[in-house]
């Protein structure tokens, strides 16, 4: 039962906010509606008992929206995002809508439900290695990584450095080359 309604929620919440950051002109809310579709495929990786994924997706791929988020303020000068209407009105920004919250609820448990389950898991691991089923893979991944695919580990740690850079050069204010004769 449990798996059931954390499955129904993380797809729904994956294919909604795909929807959504499609359809969206604004791209801080396009940002936040790809951290929910991605929240929501984590879920969807815990259901199938994919354990090392999950939590991959949740840290590198979340966190990633966070960083996408925080570039898109650089890149825009970090202008505030107030609507038409709060201009218009003279109204002061609030923190959302029903809308909005609802969203962030179903996000929370979708988050909230994923953990549980990827906890869950740390428990019965050793039960399960023993009785000759699968256990959790975290370890020979890991043992994988270290070992036998180290170069291909290394390699993507340099991409993720040069993405790094370039984000930041492409971020940073331009100087004109211009002389001034005055």
């Amino acid at each position: 039962m449990f798996l059931n309604l954390l499955f129904l929620m993380s797809a729904f919440l994956t294919v909604g906010s795909a929807v959504l950051v499609l359809t969206t002109k604004n791209i801080m809310h396009s940002c936040v509606f790809l951290l929910g579709s991605l929240i929501g495929v984590a879920g969807l990786y815990a259901t199938l008992d994919a354990d090392f994924v999950a939590a991959t997706q949740i840290m590198v791929y979340v966190g990633g929206v966070v960083i996408l988020m925080l570039f898109a303020v650089m890149l825009t000068g970090g202008k505030d995002f107030i609507s038409k209407a709060q201009n218009l009105l003279g109204l002061i920004p609030t923190m959302g809508n029903k809308w909005s919250y609802s969203i962030g609820i179903l996000v929370s448990l979708v988050f909230v439900f994923t953990n549980i389950q990827l906890l869950s898991r740390l428990g019965t691991m050793s039960t399960l290695k023993n009785n000759g089923s699968f256990g959790s893979s975290i370890r020979e991944i890991g043992h994988l990584f270290v070992k036998d695919h180290i170069l291909a580990f290394e390699l993507s740690s340099v991409l993720l450095l040069g993405a790094l850079v370039g984000a930041a050069i492409i971020a940073r204010p331009h100087r004109h080359q211009g002389h001034d004769h005055d």
